[in-house]
């Protein structure tokens, strides 16, 4: 069954009951969200494997989790069943070797190492993006944040609030409009750099050059429509999946799959000539920036078709107005964390945030 689901029923139906009959007056929070294919309801049987099962996130005062967390451990551990719905309840210790994975071990009695894991909500926050949660985020600190780690914590399901995980997690939801714009900016900067790239390396002879770029475009062209749409992209293993399920998918999923198909630098332009317009259509119609055209046009006189996606940057950034983010525009627009960067260990560690900030200072 989805992992979500089985989560939420978890906690419903065995841990809810248990904090109840043995911590009566306890405030928390009960959610799973963070890491994890369950939280963005992506899971397959193949996401069983490791680190999925009956789990779930119990947050706790900061008061209770010094005094209570161990208690409330033990008893989970003692009173919780071996199963729930079929699968066991009982955990692997972590591997680490492998990133501290665990899995799933049928025992016959408790008590069981469960996955009940206990946090205050600003450890959570801490630990997880590096964010003081008792202070608003500048503008520039949204731009440290990656995408998939913003979807992560917005995505899952709350299933008890006492302590107002879901005010954070409202906080978190989006982007301020003008960070927005300057992200949207930045993936059209990217596009307009390199969009003529892939005829250009074709034109030589060098397909493979050529269908590597196309590549790049693509997924720039589909980080784009996910910020188009308000929605935070997942990371690569799911980013097709997710993008599949958006709007504009509809008119541009076939389409982008024709440019990856293609066999030649000719048809790959075709393709992505029919994309980039789709694009400026949607462009257009967020109303963000007087009507661009939607046509593509030859670069600079040689044979090669482009939308020109420095317009829209350009277009873009003139309408922001934060005094934060301006500065900003005196230079080329980087976008965000994972607009200028794919390395999944930056990405992944919340410790290089305040590094990564120093690039808009």
């Amino acid at each position: 069954m989805p992992g979500l689901a089985l989560a939420e029923g978890f906690y419903q139906e065995e841990v809810r009951p248990i904090l109840a009959d043995h911590f009566p007056n306890l405030r928390y929070s009960a959610a799973l969200i963070g890491g994890g294919s369950e939280v963005m309801e992506l899971d397959t049987e193949m996401s069983a494997d490791h680190n999925w099962g009956p789990r779930m996130m119990l947050f706790l005062s900061p008061d209770d989790y010094e005094s209570k967390r161990d208690a409330i451990r033990a008893v989970l551990s003692n009173k919780l069943p071996v199963t729930y719905r079929g699968y066991p309840t009982n955990f692997s210790e972590p591997d680490p070797e492998d990133n501290g994975t665990q899995i799933l071990r049928p025992v016959a009695s408790g008590p069981i190492n469960h996955h009940v894991e206990t946090y205050t909500l600003g450890g959570f926050f801490t630990d997880y993006l590096n964010i003081d949660i008792e202070k608003d985020l500048e503008s520039v600190d949204w731009l440290t944040l990656p995408q998939q780690k913003l979807r992560s914590v917005t995505a899952g399901r709350v299933f008890h609030d006492g302590l107002g995980l879901e005010k954070i997690r409202e906080r978190l939801s989006w982007y301020p409009h003008d960070v927005w714009l300057y992200i949207l900016a930045s993936v059209w900067a990217r596009i307009g750099q390199e969009e003529h790239l892939m005829g250009r390396a074709g034109f030589e002879g060098d397909e493979n050059g050529s269908s590597i770029i196309a590549s790049r475009l693509v997924r720039d062209i589909m980080r784009l429509v996910f910020l188009m749409e308000r929605e935070y992209p997942p990371y690569a293993k799911w980013l097709g999946t997710a993008f599949h399920k958006l709007k504009a998918a509809v008119k541009l999923e076939p389409v982008l799959t024709d440019v990856l198909q293609a066999h030649s630098w000719k048809e790959r332009e075709t393709h992505l000539s029919k994309a980039y317009s789709i694009l400026a259509e949607m462009h257009n119609a967020l109303g963000i920036t007087e009507p661009l055209s939607d046509e593509v046009s030859r670069f600079w006189g040689r044979p090669f078709k482009v939308i020109r996606g420095d317009r829209f940057a350009t277009a873009i950034l003139k309408r922001i107005k934060d005094p934060q983010i301006t500065p900003l525009m005196k230079r080329s627009p980087i976008g965000s964390i994972d607009v200028f960067s794919d390395n999944t260990d930056m990405i992944e560690d919340a410790a290089f945030r305040p590094v990564i900030r120093k690039f808009y200072e």
